[in-house]
């Protein structure tokens, strides 16, 4: 053969390797209907402006709001925690809830047209219906959870992730909220350490840092265990204070529209709940 042939071959097979290498999570990929991101080699394009980038590693999407992805175990690079990081001052929140007719996330995209970002929330029922209490734009749906989980809330320009085993909800007026189960950070202490969980799956949250700062979260395609997902958010650089598992498995869902770096983490189920971010 030519030399021009060897030379040729030599240069393609670093992209066959991975394409061999990926091509089974592509498979898997399609078939759940996801819309995720595999990193299979492409035709060269031109390259974009870069975006910025702190020393942390975060990349700036819009004033006050900025991502960074996770691998949470470090020997497993299929497993990573997207994370969004949301200052109140530059935004709001909002919890919104469609009892009884969930959606996915297209359709909370597309009816939500003025959202920057949301995430999946309270666990439902097989009707739908919210587990747990729900307030959006002061209108409280539900019953609040008694000696579990815990809260996200908002009252004027005040934002808490609360535990609701520390501090119980008595009745107290809410713009928003939306409750799930269970911590995972207390008091900036890990606080689900149930060994015997061992159940993998897809994870969503959301927590509030030292400085106030409200982080949403979520596992891309594979996930991990609760108790996996604790110590690692309490043992990060992250400085989270109190952070609370959302629903996760098939409803997991992340979406984020603003800047060069948007994010769509796609749910396998309609889900009723979502928590918004707006612009202020």
């Amino acid at each position: 053969m030519p030399v021009r042939f060897w030379g040729a071959l030599g240069r393609l097979t670093p992209i066959l390797n991975q394409l061999v290498r990926v091509w089974p999570f592509v498979i898997v990929s399609l078939t759940l209907g996801c819309t995720l991101s595999i990193p299979i080699p492409a035709a060269p394009t031109a390259t974009p402006p870069p975006s910025p980038v702190d020393t942390a590693g975060w990349v700036a999407l819009a004033p006050g709001l900025e991502r960074r992805t996770y691998a949470p175990r470090p020997n497993n690079g299929l497993t990573q925690l997207n994370v969004v990081r949301i200052d109140p001052a530059h935004f709001t929140f909002r919890a919104h809830y469609r009892p009884g007719s969930g959606l996915g996330l297209t359709g909370w995209r597309d009816t939500l047209t003025n959202a920057a970002a949301f995430v999946n929330a309270n666990f439902f029922d097989p009707q739908a219906m919210a587990i747990g209490l729900v307030v959006s734009d002061g209108v409280a749906s539900g019953q609040t959870l008694s000696g579990r989980g815990g809260m996200f809330q908002r009252v004027g320009d005040e934002l808490r992730v609360r535990s609701l085993i520390a501090e119980p909800y008595n009745g107290e007026p809410l713009e928003q909220a939306v409750q799930a189960f269970p911590m995972l950070v207390t008091n900036g202490q890990a606080s689900y350490n149930n060994l015997a969980d061992t159940d993998v799956s897809r994870r969503t949250v959301v927590a509030q840092d030292s400085s106030g700062r409200i982080l949403l979260m979520a596992t891309s395609l594979i996930g991990l265990t609760l108790s996996e997902l604790s110590a690692f958010l309490a043992s990060s650089d992250l400085a989270i204070v109190n952070a609370l598992n959302l629903d996760g498995g098939g409803s997991t869902m992340l979406y984020v529209g603003v800047g060069n770096a948007p994010i769509h983490i796609t749910s396998f189920d309609a889900v009723p709940v979502v928590l918004a971010v707006y612009p202020r």
